[in-house]
């Protein structure tokens, strides 16, 4: 294919040239405005035409198009029913110059590339069309079980979500029905989740909220229903003989809470009746601090490595009234803890009682797995510590009645020994209701927090 480009005056002259040149089957590339006129860039595929056999030649293509039109519809006339549609596409011919502008030529150039494009769009249409077609079938042949595959996944995907969509909107018309039918049973619930209780908890025992009771008298009613389902232990670690672990992940204050315990015997049966033994060898100073405290005591204080020493200062210890073991602490995950757990249950001499330590400002999920990690030992109860740092303690009493674990003892601060006191049901109740009372409460200001008389 041979390009020429045109300059004339104006469209007409252009097209005019671009005929006299090189004839009907020229096709037009492209136009543009430039300072000389009308430029016009043509293509043609055969060589260029005399100039003064123009009419012959035009007459003759014409008569050999309609010669071969001609035989093409009459020998193949039952056939072209059976020719697929893009086949008989494929064969279309692109219309010439002379075929779209005829003799005269048309009076603007936008009417000719309209044409143009249509006819090439048309033929670029079928191929496209053919393309694809053949892509599509060749996917379904080569790969049938992945797309089958993926479309599932997508479809169980979106029944997921469905599922998901609908339960949420059920349980919250389940709830909407349930506090229209006692909206009293429903604001109370909300107060108890609001102080920290759990869900659960909370729907078990406002069901048993009478039915005349005000307001104030449900909540009292409740709180004393929630004060008769927390266990205690009372003063039974210090009343009873015997060795006692405390374990519990880190930071809880397993080491300052011996240590409290430990004055606290000292000064009820004497200090030599009183030891102290650590099996944490993982924290830096670990022994250092409770030596220190033992020597503030007055009592005496081991280190174990592993199970076997633990053994044999158990035995050395044998006629000791009390025996405090402080342990390494470790997170939930952490696989150090089963290994700790393994050397408090590899004893031979001694019944060792273990309560765990956990501290009262955690969140319900922590404290729930905490207890779960703790599982694997018997557990004699709990004591709750850093109570002065909590603003909830639904949440800490929440898990120990789901576990229906027994509160030993309160710690509230860092004085040894004063800042411990054996665990009171009562007590325990009244804390957590202050606490909602004084930053709970929707109407509490910031102004009545700082006032903890009036808040109270």
């Amino acid at each position: 294919m041979k390009i020429r480009r045109f300059i004339g005056k104006d469209m007409r002259d252009a097209l005019n040239q671009v005929k006299k040149e090189l004839g009907g089957d020229a096709v037009i590339m492209s136009n543009k405005k430039t300072s000389e006129g009308i430029e016009i860039v043509a293509a043609y595929d055969q060589a260029k035409p005399e100039a003064n056999s123009e009419p012959n030649q035009r007459s003759k293509l014409a008569s050999e198009n309609k010669t071969a039109s001609m035989s093409m519809h009459a020998g193949a006339g039952n056939a072209k029913s059976a020719q697929p549609q893009s086949a008989r596409a494929a064969t279309q011919k692109v219309p010439s110059l002379s075929e779209i502008i005829g003799d005269s030529g048309p009076d603007s150039l936008r009417e000719l590339l309209e044409k143009q494009a249509s006819a090439n769009a048309s033929e670029s249409q079928y191929t496209d069309n053919h393309q694809v077609a053949n892509n599509v079938n060749r996917q379904k042949h080569s790969a049938p079980e992945s797309v089958s595959d993926s479309a599932i996944n997508e479809l169980k995907s979106e029944l997921n979500s469905l599922r998901n969509v609908l339960q949420f909107q059920v349980s919250g018309l389940l709830k909407q029905e349930r506090q229209s039918a006692h909206p009293m049973h429903g604001y109370l619930t909300s107060r108890l989740m609001d102080m920290g209780i759990s869900s659960q908890i909370a729907d078990d025992i406002v069901s048993y909220t009478p039915e005349n009771a005000d307001e104030r008298q449900a909540w009292l009613f409740l709180l004393k229903l929630l004060s008769n389902r927390i266990q205690t232990t009372g003063n039974a670690i210090l009343a009873d003989k015997g060795v006692v672990a405390l374990v519990g992940p880190t930071g809880t204050g397993k080491t300052t809470t011996i240590a409290k315990l430990a004055a606290r015997a000292a000064q009820k049966y004497g200090a030599d009746q009183i030891a102290m033994v650590t099996i944490d060898s993982y924290r830096i100073a670990a022994f250092e601090q409770l030596a220190t405290y033992g020597k503030i005591i007055g009592c005496s204080v081991k280190k174990a490595q592993n199970a076997e020493e633990l053994s044999d200062i158990l035995f050395q210890l044998r006629n000791k009234r009390l025996v405090l073991i402080d342990t390494a602490g470790f997170g939930q995950r952490d696989s150090r803890l089963i290994k700790q757990l393994d050397t408090l249950n590899q004893h031979s001499c001694a019944n060792i009682k273990k309560y765990v330590v956990i501290q009262a400002n955690a969140q319900y999920k922590v404290l729930e797995h905490t207890l779960s990690a703790f599982s694997a030992i018997d557990l004699q109860g709990c004591i709750l510590t850093k109570l002065d740092e909590s603003y909830s303690l639904g949440e800490a009493l929440s898990v120990a009645i789901e576990h229906k674990l027994a509160v030993s003892y309160l710690t509230d601060g860092q004085r040894v020994p004063e800042d411990i006191k054996v665990a009171d049901a009562k007590f325990l109740i009244s804390a957590a209701a202050k606490l909602y009372k004084k930053y709970g409460l929707i109407h509490t200001a910031k102004s009545e927090q700082n006032k903890s008389a009036l808040a109270i």
